[in-house]
């Protein structure tokens, strides 16, 4: 039987998550994004009673959330939930293994979390499966060009100094594979878009101690085990901002949030008129001649 290829050591990631919290995580990042998902979720007029943070890193959702009166219960749903804030329910739960039953949940919420997991239509497809008929997915990840500034410029100094490549910087999905995901796992009403947050550093060494802080360094399973060659390192930084800086000799880095929202199929939802169902023709609603197949327009 196939197995799904595990892309991510998640035991490390969680590692570097509690040590990312112990030492003082930077949230900026997650902060933002909580922000922009309160906002869009205030744009849905329905209430709640239970809902699901699947996987955020922190309780930055929750708090935004938290003046959200249309969300009865919000329970935090994290592997780490003993470690996470005290103030809403908690239960330890995997992204890969949901433990809620189906149909139990009105509304799934995620931020920063669902890029990390390995096998994600398999994640979707819990989720669905664990929303009520007409419970609403919303979360956001980050999204395939991510980073691309510092892939890049990893790539172009390992070729050079090493002669080679290894796996530096996560793979994330792009909008096409999410929207396609959504719809494979039974999502109704799918949308996917995604906005860029472009954030500037001192050095690529700033953004690697910002990228430390978040518990977000290289966790694939593929990377390489042996240190990285400081001339590497060297060299990288000097690509970064031989490349990537602007006039005032700060580096940029690129965030890509992807968004990705869908609701668990009910026969009350709006349904797209079936072939051949129009009651009036394009052309008569343009105001314009309608030319057949084949035939062309007069010069």
């Amino acid at each position: 039987m196939p197995t799904n290829p595990t892309i991510f050591d998640r035991h490390l990631l969680r590692a570097r998550q509690r040590r990312a919290r112990s030492r003082g995580p930077a949230m900026f990042l997650l902060e933002h994004v909580a922000a922009d998902l309160a906002e869009r979720l205030a744009a849905v007029l329905r209430r709640f009673d239970v809902a699901v943070d699947l996987g955020t890193p922190s309780d930055a959702l929750r708090r935004a959330l938290a003046e959200n009166d249309t969300i009865a219960t919000l329970i935090a749903a994290e592997p780490a939930a003993a470690a996470l804030d005290g103030a809403y329910p908690r239960v330890a739960a995997d992204e890969e293994a949901l433990p809620f039953a189906d149909g139990s949940l009105d509304l799934v919420v995620s931020a920063l979390a669902l890029q990390w997991v390995n096998d994600l239509p398999g994640a979707l497809i819990q989720i669905r499966r664990a929303l009520k008929p007409d419970g609403l997915l919303l979360a956001a990840m980050l999204g395939g060009d991510s980073l691309m500034e510092l892939r890049e410029a990893f790539a172009s100094a390992e070729s050079e100094m090493e002669g080679g490549l290894s796996p530096r910087v996560a793979p994330f999905a792009d909008l096409r594979e999410l929207g396609a995901l959504m719809q494979r796992a039974g999502f109704a009403l799918p949308v996917v878009d995604s906005d860029r947050l472009t954030v500037r550093y001192d050095s690529a060494f700033a953004l690697m101690r910002d990228l430390r802080a978040m518990g977000a360094t290289n966790v694939l399973a593929e990377r390489r085990r042996t240190p990285l060659k400081r001339a590497t390192l060297m060299r990288m930084a000097a690509i970064y901002a031989e490349r990537f800086s602007d006039a005032d000799n700060r580096v940029r880095a690129t965030f890509e949030i992807a968004w990705l929202s869908g609701w668990s199929p009910h026969a009350s939802q709006q349904k797209p008129l079936k072939p051949g169902s129009a009651a009036q023709r394009l052309a008569d609603a343009l105001g314009a001649k309608e030319i057949p197949a084949g035939d062309k327009a007069d010069g």
